[in-house]
């Protein structure tokens, strides 16, 4: 079985995003000697979760309407305050655009746009959610 080990965030700014998924987050960027490409490291090795990469976005945007579905991959990222974390996603520039949800026997979730229109889930494991 194949599972994902590394994950990218495309950025029309990418200091922008630095600055918001540092503060949002606590993650680290590392610039790659390679070129125009940020090594994120979510979190310490000994905990659940994977590492990525933030590059300069090759194309348009995604579109700026809150309403706009989900059309691609999505991260999902474990919290242990969902509600303070919308609050602080919001504060730093995000939009939240699809409301807290409970996903049975899971916990709560709710999806966030950063300040470039990219789409990822914060989740607050609960197994009584309902």
């Amino acid at each position: 079985m194949s599972r994902t080990v590394h994950f990218e965030i495309q950025a029309s700014k990418p200091q922008q995003l630095i600055d918001y998924y540092g503060s949002l987050l606590g993650w680290t960027f590392n610039k790659w000697e390679g070129g125009e490409y940020w090594l994120i490291n979510t979190g310490p090795d000994t905990q659940r979760g994977i590492n990525g990469g933030l590059l300069p976005r090759r194309g348009p945007a995604p579109a700026a309407n809150d309403a706009a579905p989900v059309n691609a991959f999505v991260n999902t990222i474990d919290v242990s305050d969902l509600d303070s974390m919308l609050a602080k996603a919001t504060s730093l520039g995000g939009s939240v655009c699809a409301q807290k949800m409970a996903v049975a026997g899971v916990g709560w979730l709710a999806y966030i746009k950063d300040p470039d229109g990219n789409i990822f889930g914060m989740l607050q494991p609960d197994a009584k959610a309902k």
